[in-house]
């Protein structure tokens, strides 16, 4: 069966087309992504401009021609903290799906981590016992931990490397004095979390995903993207300090000559870096794992477990935990 999951981030709209059957692994077939950097086209903070509406709908007529092109048999979409924290994201898309018939769902920030958790514990499997998933997105963080498909915890906190840089930022390279708020006002808001996460235990595989963690681990010396997805990569912490201090001394035209940061997100990289660090300092981990495998395959994944002949998995039978536009 060819699916479709159209995803619709804060930095970018990806579409991502697999072929999957139930009991198997779902096998890319073909990668959609424009950079719409839809987050930026709040105006005030509060609401999405029409500029920013009318970009989303030239993206989504551009993957929905994409998946009649490829023969999508089943097309799933939905969108994150961009489209969520807007006052009339709701509103935007009723009237995209007024015109297209395309149901879009909104995730809620629970609902990011545990689609994403359960990507994880599918690639890696039940030896890894209990998995603590950090993602960091565009504008949010989303913390899980558990020993099963489902997570005992799962949290979304505002802290996402683009609405950081946005908020917290007003030079290129920050002051630092701007880069030190940016630190205290991170660590205060993952201390507060933490509680609600190790409660549940230490974690015996810590795993982080996210476009962010990729490019922290490459350019502290983990694998290229083109020795494929098998290949182990780490992001150690001790790596990320030191990665952090320089970050916060380049420019991001500088941070986009290095190995694996793409120039879009060369700006909000030193923001990532002070998130990711901070979580994993918290958290007492000496170093992390990539997880290729995040929120959409999630998604497809548990669009799966929900076809017929298959049990609803906590009573949802696919994009859980979510508000349809």
């Amino acid at each position: 069966m060819r699916l479709g999951v159209l995803d619709v981030g804060s930095n970018t709209v990806h579409m991502l087309v697999v072929d999957a059957h139930q009991g198997a692994r779902p096998l890319p077939a073909y990668s959609h992504k424009v950079e719409l950097r839809l987050a930026e086209h709040l105006a005030d903070g509060a609401l999405l401009s029409k500029e920013g509406e009318r970009r989303l709908r030239d993206a989504i007529d551009d993957a929905l021609r994409i998946a009649e092109d490829k023969g999508v048999e089943d097309l799933m979409a939905f969108a994150t903290s961009a489209v969520r924290d807007a006052a009339n994201g709701l509103d935007v898309l009723s009237r995209i799906q007024a015109d297209t018939r395309l149901d879009i769902h909104v995730l809620s920030g629970s609902a990011e981590a545990r689609l994403t958790f359960l990507a994880v514990r599918r690639w890696f499997g039940w030896s890894s016992g209990r998995l603590l998933v950090l993602d960091i997105g565009g504008g949010s963080l989303e913390l899980a931990t558990g020993i099963d498909e489902d997570p005992d915890a799962a949290i979304s906190l505002p802290l996402g490397a683009g609405r950081l840089t946005r908020d917290r930022f007003t030079a290129d390279p920050p002051p630092p004095d701007e880069v030190r708020s940016l630190r205290r006002y991170v660590r205060a808001a993952i201390g507060r979390a933490v509680g609600d996460i190790v409660r549940y235990g230490r974690p015996d595989h810590p795993v982080a995903t996210s476009k962010t963690f990729r490019q922290l681990a490459r350019i502290a010396g983990a694998a290229p993207s083109s020795e494929g997805p098998y290949a182990k990569r780490v992001l150690r912490q001790d790596d990320l300090r030191e990665w952090t201090e320089r970050l916060a001394t380049m420019s991001a035209a500088e941070r986009a000559q290095l190995p694996g940061v793409s120039e879009g997100r060369a700006p909000q990289l030193l923001a990532g870096a002070i998130v990711a660090h901070a979580t994993m300092d918290l958290f007492e981990l000496p170093e992390v794992e990539l997880c290729p495998w995040a929120l959409r395959e999630g998604v497809i994944l548990r669009r799966l477990d929900s076809m017929p002949g298959q049990p609803a998995r906590n009573g949802v039978p696919a994009v859980t935990d979510s508000t349809p536009a």
